[in-house]
């Protein structure tokens, strides 16, 4: 695949370092390292290979990817390595999607307290899942679940949510058999969004009580415990968003879903149209406007000015170590692979063991013009940062 005529990249290179004078002070560390990220980003600056083709000879230079997990560029082949580890973990059953979504007024809040809110909101939406699908009346089984948090909308707003891939059904209490779900059916919608809400809420109140929660500018006077009470009142009688989606269409619809948004960062270069002095144009779809059959109405485009599309797409910075991928219950990383074996041992699903030769590995490196492999023939090393010296 060719290189795209535009990229975030450009956008940044262009337009970053008057960004930088006009916000300093006020962008964080975080945010610095990820433009930086993103600007050097296949660049000399990163080094790279000279490469040779084995069947035309042609050389090629290939420069280092930034690896940064907010760069459009870089995602693909990390979301390559994590769903070729996920293979094994499928289980012949239906595979549901539900997500879960805080209302504006505290994702104008979870701006301001990333860590807390953001981890309140994957921990409530793990246990709600938990919590309605082991009661009787609705499943009465332990189950798994995969979250992914995205902190924007399709127009790069912040609106944080989390995707959640979670298996038909789930093991006995006893671990010995396998409760399935209806066909086509996981959990109750409105008993999960009910739930939700009240945990949440009772899960903000004790941040709120332990001085885990900073508010500043409008939301300043929050740090009173009567007028955050207050504030969050009238959110506790409105209904708060939780969706689930109709079952994948068997274990490969759930990986190619789990690749298009596990390493999901806020807009991919391909979503771009244009970019200029005056404004940057990218394609977008507007969810509230009724679309035709196949929603091609709600496809749209909208451009901004280019300082407006540099701050939204820093909002959607995560703060270092915040894990965005999160796996509870069956799946949890510290007993997934027993709880997968007596889940297959009750589905009397066989585990397929590879035999003969293992598969070849494909080339790292392909000519773009043969399609033959291409070899390293020279390292180019990165280019050398300044180094400040002592003031003579």
């Amino acid at each position: 695949m060719g290189r795209p005529s535009l990229e975030v990249a450009d956008i940044f290179r262009s337009h970053g370092p008057a960004w930088r004078a006009a916000q300093r002070g006020h962008l964080s560390l975080g945010q610095l390292k990820v433009m930086s990220a993103i600007e050097q980003c296949r660049s000399a600056a990163l080094g790279g290979h000279v490469l040779r083709c084995e069947g035309c000879g042609t050389d090629q230079v290939s420069y280092n990817s930034c690896r940064n997990r907010h760069c459009p560029k870089c995602q693909s082949n990390a979301a390559q390595r994590w769903l070729d580890a996920r293979q094994a973990d499928l289980l012949p059953v239906e595979y549901f999607h539900v997500v879960f979504t805080l209302p504006a007024p505290i994702a104008d809040i979870a701006y301001q307290n990333k860590v807390a809110i953001y981890g309140l909101l994957f921990d409530m939406a793990a246990e709600v899942l938990q919590v309605i699908a082991a009661d009787a009346k609705h499943l009465g089984a332990r189950i798994g679940a995969t979250l992914v948090l995205h902190t924007w909308g399709s127009a790069l707003t912040h609106h944080p949510h989390v995707h959640g891939i979670v298996p038909g059904g789930g093991l006995s209490i006893d671990g010995k058999t396998w409760v399935a779900c209806r066909p086509g059916f996981f959990l109750p919608v409105r008993v999960l969004s009910r739930l939700f809400r009240r945990r949440f809420l009772e899960g903000l109140e004790q941040l709120h009580r332990a001085g885990r929660l900073q508010f500043f500018g409008v939301h300043a006077a929050l740090q009173d415990a009567k007028a955050f009470a207050d504030w969050l009142a009238p959110m506790r009688q409105q209904e708060w968003v939780v969706y689930a989606k109709p079952p994948f269409a068997g274990p490969q619809a759930v990986l190619a879903y789990l690749s298009r948004y596990t390493h999901r960062v806020a807009i991919s270069n391909s979503r771009l149209v244009a970019a200029d002095v005056s404004g940057v144009t990218f394609r977008w779809k507007d969810y509230r406007a009724k679309g035709d059959a196949k929603g091609k109405v709600r496809h749209k485009t909208m451009t901004l000015a280019p300082q407006e599309f540099l701050r939204r797409f820093l909002l959607h910075v995560l703060p270092g170590g915040f894990h965005r991928i999160r796996h509870y219950g069956l799946l949890a990383n510290g007993n997934r692979r027993d709880c997968l074996a007596m889940a297959r041992t009750a589905l009397q699903a066989k585990v397929e063991v590879p035999t003969g030769e293992p598969a070849a590995r494909a080339p790292a490196f392909v000519c773009r013009h043969c399609g033959r492999p291409m070899l390293i023939v020279e390292i180019v090393l990165r280019e050398r940062p300044s180094i400040r010296a002592p003031p003579s």
